[in-house]
């Protein structure tokens, strides 16, 4: 497969994880769809880290929309050469997936931090608190606890659910940079490129 053609179906795979991630971080405002707890900043500390508006958000357009212009860039060449403008526009492409494996990095890392603490809820004993802070993450496995949160009503489940989807689509972001670092060091050193005639359906 094309070096571009395959960058270009990584880049429309990262802009639509981005908006996924974005989306996803959002949520994590309104827990049960409440915007109050967010204006009385009771959330987790983590929600706050923004790990996918900018980590898994905005840090992927970059590279996505670099990625998607490998593919329609005529690459004019430098001194003339057009095979050497392709490969010097192969490796910058590196350079933006390097942005995108730090901003996936930040999201999954803070995305499984904020699955490890728990969230931020009011407990049977009516303080507001990090219930399973001290669990090490054993409450995940056991549902059965997830009661000792009274308010927000389900938060529990919700910043589980959000957080384990920031982590997956930060760690397939992760994947598609580093495949794309790959593919950029061929494309770029080997000077390969496909004939504008073939046509690759992705």
């Amino acid at each position: 497969m094309c070096p571009r053609r395959c960058a270009r179906c990584a880049g429309h795979s990262l802009l639509w994880l981005a908006v996924l991630c974005v989306v996803a971080n959002v949520l994590l405002y309104f827990p049960g769809g409440d915007p109050r707890y967010a204006s009385e900043g009771r959330l987790s500390r983590f929600v706050w880290f923004f790990s996918g508006l900018a980590g898994g958000g905005a840090l992927m357009f970059l590279p996505a929309f670099v990625f998607i212009g490998l593919e329609e860039d005529d690459c004019c060449g430098c001194c003339g050469h057009e095979n050497c403008g392709k490969r010097c526009a192969m490796l910058s492409s590196v350079l933006a997936a390097l942005i995108g494996i730090a901003g996936s990095g930040y999201c999954v890392i803070v995305a499984a931090l904020g699955l490890a603490e728990g969230p931020l809820c009011l407990n049977s004993l009516g303080q507001w608190n990090y219930t399973f802070a001290n669990t090490d993450g054993q409450y995940l496995l056991d549902t059965s606890t997830w009661s000792q949160c009274v308010e927000p009503k389900h938060v529990v489940e919700w910043n589980v659910s959000l957080f384990s989807i920031l982590l997956a689509l930060g760690g397939i972001e992760f994947i598609l940079c580093l495949i794309q670092i790959i593919n950029g060091m061929i494309g770029g050193i080997c000077g390969y490129c496909c004939s504008r005639r073939q046509r690759y359906d992705c």
